[in-house]
């Protein structure tokens, strides 16, 4: 079975069709760059012209950077306020006239690196981050997911933990990778303390660097490179589409 995910980024919106079997893309992604300002009739506009420009008539998932309940944006964390409260879900499906499925965008990462990836037939308590401009998360126990975990928005030493230890802080704050490694550190064994997964999966672009920080972390929780890298949002997302209500927990197998 053939779905199409699109996975809504800060810098692009991107779309390929997905082999729900393999998590391998079926053709060609398409990308356009997330129209600025970000409002969200502009993002959803930008998803429809991915989907078209695609030439896909069917079933499609949708990852967005924000908790979603119902198909609805709740927060905006790292994206223009106004989407709070913008059913994408029902503007999308009144545009394509299709099923779609609007999830976390985390969340859809997340679903690909326990079906497909570093994740894969694990039946502890797992959780994934996705760093990129803020961090995501998304959790998972016995493979099944706890939808919209926020476990970013932590408080540590009195900051929001992704403004510390994203690797848009990294960035920001022109650190090396020792002392990226260090704030990272700080956050993983907060996390660690307060819920102690079996396992963390590392996530998003800087996964691929993953060997230049990851040997600098010091928790006691085996911490892992995502495998499935940049195929994870969209393939992930075309997961969500065939899968149970965002309101229950997923099942993978």
């Amino acid at each position: 079975m053939n779905v199409f995910g699109i996975d809504v980024g800060g810098s692009g919106i991107k779309g390929a069709p997905v082999d729900i079997g393999t998590g391998e893309f079926m053709a060609d992604r398409v990308r356009i760059e997330t129209p600025q300002p970000a409002t969200p009739q502009a993002i959803a506009a930008t998803a429809v012209e991915v989907v078209r420009r695609s030439g896909w008539e069917g079933p499609i998932g949708c990852g967005f950077p924000a908790v979603i309940k119902d198909g609805v944006v709740l927060t905006a964390a790292n994206i223009d306020d106004a989407n709070v409260g913008f059913d994408l879900q029902q503007r999308l499906e009144d545009e394509l006239h299709v099923p779609v499925r609007v999830v976390n965008d985390a969340d859809a990462a997340g679903m690909a690196e326990m079906r497909w990836g570093a994740g894969r037939d694990f039946e502890g308590l797992a959780l994934m981050l996705t760093l990129g401009t803020g961090i995501g998360t998304a959790l998972f126990i016995g493979g099944r997911l706890i939808p919209n975990s926020e476990l970013g928005h932590i408080e540590i030493g009195g900051h929001d933990a992704e403004h510390r230890a994203s690797d848009g802080a990294r960035k920001r704050d022109d650190l090396n990778w020792k002392e990226y490694a260090g704030r990272l550190d700080e956050y993983v064994t907060t996390i660690e303390r307060l819920l102690w997964p079996d396992l963390i999966i590392v996530g998003g672009g800087i996964s691929k660097k993953a060997k230049k920080f990851l040997p600098h972390l010091t928790a006691r929780t085996k911490i892992v490179p995502a495998q499935m890298q940049n195929n994870a949002g969209i393939s992930g997302a075309a997961l969500a589409a065939v899968t149970e209500s965002s309101e229950t927990p997923v099942v993978l197998d």
